[in-house]
């Protein structure tokens, strides 16, 4: 169908392209990740309209269907190394529903946590008024987070109340006293309480993530470092909508963040 005279056809990109980009773009090959980076389910070769959103769910497939999507892009795909390799039961509900919508899924995990400029980390590093950033925090070889120092000291409780103006949740507080001088932080978005270790070693004040397991309460209590569990999927927003917002600025499409609010 011809565009109605005086006004230009909507914008489209090959699948393919948009997702060669992506790769470039967030250097995907660079990582050895926990679920395959990319496109994960192939659907309409042309994309006008892009769903945005941090985990693939049928939920996010529903809304992403009623908006008209050619393609959902997520920081958590279906795939991982811990998927069963078998479509059954709900995993085969999630691929079929795509597949009958005939819209792509195309996931980045810690290339979008680790990306200096729309990544989680340094997005939400840059938010929360933190300079002097550098790299922080590896997964299988890869630094993924950031750590940086505010200009002046500040209470932990004032750092929870910026995690949850940055984050848009509250966070839980754990390890040192709420009174607290905080100077240096270490921030690495969703469970990476693994790294406490690192923080301690590196003698940061302060470590965010987004989760926190039964044991890091004393460990942090008893190294004198507060630890924000600031919440796995809210911490894991801020990329996700920046790289849509990219896309839109760089191939002229329609982007949509779609939130499914998750608590933890």
């Amino acid at each position: 169908m011809s565009s109605p005279e005086g006004t230009a056809p909507a914008p489209k990109v090959a699948l393919a392209d948009l997702v060669s980009h992506l790769d470039q773009y967030l250097e995907a090959a660079r990582f050895e990740d926990y679920a395959p980076n990319g496109l994960q389910i192939e659907g309409r070769d042309r994309i006008k309209k892009i769903v945005t959103g941090v985990s693939a769910c049928s939920e996010l497939f529903d809304r992403a269907d009623q908006i008209g999507a050619d393609a959902v892009l997520v920081h958590h795909g279906l795939f991982w190394k811990s998927t069963p390799l078998t479509l059954t039961g709900i995993q085969y509900q999630r691929v079929a529903r795509l597949m009958r919508s005939e819209i792509s899924l195309i996931a980045y995990h810690l290339p979008l946590d680790a990306h200096p400029e729309i990544g989680n980390n340094a997005l939400a590093a840059r938010a929360l008024g933190l300079g002097q950033l550098s790299r922080f925090g590896e997964a299988n070889g890869n630094p993924i987070g950031f750590c940086g120092a505010f200009d002046q000291p500040v209470s932990a409780v004032d750092l929870a109340t910026r995690c949850s103006e940055v984050f848009t949740q509250e966070p839980q507080l754990l390890g040192a006293d709420s009174a607290a001088r905080i100077r240096t932080v270490g921030l690495v978005s969703g469970a990476a309480q693994e790294l406490l270790r690192e923080a301690i070693s590196t003698g940061l004040d302060a470590f965010i993530t987004g989760e926190a397991s039964e044991w890091v309460t004393n460990l942090s209590r008893e190294a004198g470092l507060c630890y924000v569990a600031a919440g796995h999927y809210a911490t894991e927003k801020l990329g996700i909508r920046a790289l849509g917002d990219y896309l839109s600025r760089k191939f002229m499409l329609e982007v949509q963040f779609v939130d499914i609010p998750n608590p933890v």
